[in-house]
């Protein structure tokens, strides 16, 4: 049971992943589909963390629209995330940035790694 199920989710697993880490600003280019056109839409904002492995894995990104802070989860694998581009490196040493929720402004900012 188990090599079939493996099978079915090394068959839906991309080749090449974009590689980014927690705490970088990436732009998410998402396919949104309304009614029978399709379309990219870019996400920009901070990544708050990674869970899950082999096809499962998900990654939650979070900006500020508006004042409101605006969280989105995506599968890693999924075929409606056409690309991941990191805009900014960040430095953090924790794997979740849940603190970053009740946080405003400038106190919502994570280091940058100058390189």
């Amino acid at each position: 049971m188990n090599d079939i199920i493996r099978s079915i989710e090394a068959e839906q697993m991309k080749e090449k992943v974009d590689e980014f880490h927690v705490g970088d600003t990436v732009k998410v280019y998402g396919r949104i589909k309304e009614g029978n056109r399709e379309r990219i839409q870019v996400f920009e904002g901070i990544v708050l963390k990674r869970q899950g492995g082999s096809s499962r894995e998900t990654f939650t990104v979070r900006k500020t629209s508006n004042g409101v802070g605006v969280e989105k989860t995506w599968p890693l694998h999924s075929p409606n995330v056409e690309k991941i581009e990191v805009v900014r490196r960040g430095k953090v040493r924790r794997a979740k940035l849940n603190y970053l929720r009740g946080r405003v402004g400038k106190k919502a900012k994570v280091k940058e790694i100058v390189k």
